[in-house]
């Protein structure tokens, strides 16, 4: 039986069978998930209802992320699957769906940063502008650094911690299994502290399960050793 999307086969809201008065129909038909995972690019083309095509992507590694605050976008490589509302053995898999966490390369936006404000991100501390010396080595006119220097330079807190890192979280906004790429955006501000507060939860959680367990199998194994002694 093949994959369907229609409703005849659906019970009723009060739990009564409903009369199957017709076969599938084509249109009406579905596909596996594209369960598109972590890896080196590759994506194959799936021909739809009135000659159309679908990006099917079962592998990607790269995407484009945009910088809300910033107003920029850059293509960064993907590290690794790190949050997912729906299920963790998605998590696991390293599955890459639409609204999937995960965490990016910071690298293009450091060197965006540093171009337009000359400041250097990711560095320990507190965050510090360029010395004179150091923009007359880049050969900057006085006119762009004044220029440089008037811009607006505010950064989420949080997300300036992240880029000394080198990872930054990110949502995926695109449907990788439809469009074939793994396009989204950075997280910051509430959305950024919601999501990290989740994770930490989550992480609180598996060390508890873990201690359980060990715990567990420390008195198994005392268990055993007294009734050896006793020779039951």
């Amino acid at each position: 039986m093949g994959i369907s999307r229609d409703s005849r086969h659906k019970r009723r809201s009060t739990g009564g069978r409903m009369p199957v008065h017709k076969k599938k129909r084509m249109y009406e038909m579905g596909r596996q998930a594209a369960q598109t995972k972590l890896g080196p690019k590759k994506v194959i083309q799936v021909r739809c209802r009135g000659g159309n095509i679908k990006f099917r992507a079962l592998k990607l590694d790269h995407g484009n992320f945009s910088w809300g605050s910033e107003q920029i976008t850059r293509k960064s490589k993907l590290n690794d699957v790190v949050y997912n509302a729906t299920n963790n053995e998605l998590v696991r898999t390293k599955t890459l769906v639409k609204n999937a966490i995960v965490t990016i390369d910071a690298t293009p936006f450091k060197t965006f940063y540093l171009q337009k404000y000359g400041i250097e991100l990711g560095k320990k501390g507190k965050v510090e502008e360029k010395s004179e010396e150091e923009a007359k080595a880049t050969k900057k006119s006085k006119h762009v650094l004044n220029k440089m220097a008037a811009r607006d330079k505010f950064i989420d807190p949080t997300l300036a911690e992240e880029f000394q890192s080198g990872r930054l979280l990110a949502c995926i906004s695109a449907r990788p299994g439809q469009v074939g790429r793994c396009d989204g955006y950075i997280l910051e501000g509430t959305e950024l502290q919601f999501y990290v507060k989740r994770m930490e939860k989550k992480k609180g959680k598996g060390k508890k399960q873990a201690q359980l367990m060990n715990l567990q199998n420390f008195c198994i194994s005392h268990l055993r050793i007294t009734i050896s002694k006793k020779g039951i």
